[in-house]
C-alpha cells in the first residue's frame, strides 16, 4: 500500500495526476496513506443498509480532512424495492449471491425497508428518496453516488436532494437502521473491504 502511495505521489509532484483516493481503506490505513500523501477522499459503502464505517472510517476521514464517497447508497437496490427486488434478478446478477438477499436473512431484512417506506409515505417520497437522502444529511464532506440504468430512477435520485430531513426524522432512521437492523454480511467468503485488507504493521515487514 504504501509503496503504492509514495509512487503516486512521484506521479502527483510530477503533474500527471491531481489527487489520490482510497476505497474500503481501515482507518489505520488511511492514517498511514495520509501521511505520506494527502487523501483527497475515500469511497466506502454507506448507507441505511450498511452503517458500520461510521463508528471509526467517517471520523477518522473528517479529522484529517478527506471527502467521503457514499457508494451503494441504496444497498444495491434493496432500498428502492425491497426483498421483491430478488425475484427480478438476473440470474448472473451479483447480488443474487450476497448473504443478505439469501431467503434466510431476506425476511428480517424486509422489516428495515418496510419501515423506511412507512416514513417515506409519511414525507411523501419515495422509500429510495428517503434513503439517499438520509446520505446527503450526512454533511457536506459526503458524495453519494447511487447507480441506476434508467432516466426515470435517474430523476427520482435528484429528487432525494428535495427531500429535507429534521434530526428527529434522521434520528429515527437510524434508530430502525440500527446493528442489528440487517442479517448477513455485506459479502459472501473473503472478498477484500476495510475489515480483512488492513495494511500489516510496520514492524512485520521484512528489509
Amino acid at each position: 500500500m504504501f509503496l503504492k502511495i509514495g509512487e503516486l505521489k512521484k506521479l502527483v509532484e510530477e503533474g500527471k495526476i491531481k489527487y489520490i483516493g482510497l476505497s474500503e481503506a481501515s482507518a489505520s490505513t488511511i492514517r498511514r496513506a495520509h501521511a505520506v500523501h494527502p487523501i483527497t477522499a475515500v469511497q466506502l459503502e454507506w448507507s441505511l443498509w450498511t452503517r458500520d464505517v461510521e463508528e471509526d472510517i467517517v471520523p477518522t476521514c473528517r479529522e484529517l480532512g478527506i471527502g467521503i464517497v457514499a457508494y451503494s447508497p441504496l444497498g444495491r437496490g434493496f432500498l428502492s424495492s425491497g426483498s421483491k427486488i430478488v425475484e427480478n434478478l438476473s440470474d448472473n446478477d451479483y447480488r443474487k449471491s450476497l448473504p443478505r438477499f439469501q431467503p434466510e436473512n431476506l425476511g428480517h431484512n424486509k422489516i428495515l425497508y418496510e419501515r423506511v417506506s412507512e416514513i417515506a409515505t409519511r414525507k411523501g417520497c419515495t422509500p429510495s428518496q428517503l434513503a439517499l437522502a438520509w446520505v446527503h444529511h450526512q454533511g457536506n464532506d459526503v458524495c453519494p453516488i447511487p447507480g441506476t440504468t434508467k432516466i426515470e430512477n435517474l430523476k427520482q435520485n435528484i429528487g432525494a436532494l428535495s427531500v429535507k430531513l429534521t434530526p428527529e426524522e434522521m434520528a429515527e432512521l437510524e434508530s430502525i437502521a440500527s446493528a442489528d437492523g440487517v442479517k448477513g454480511d455485506r459479502y459472501e467468503g473473503t472478498v477484500f473491504t476495510w475489515k480483512t485488507a488492513d495494511t500489516p504493521p510496520l514492524d512485520s515487514w521484512k528489509a
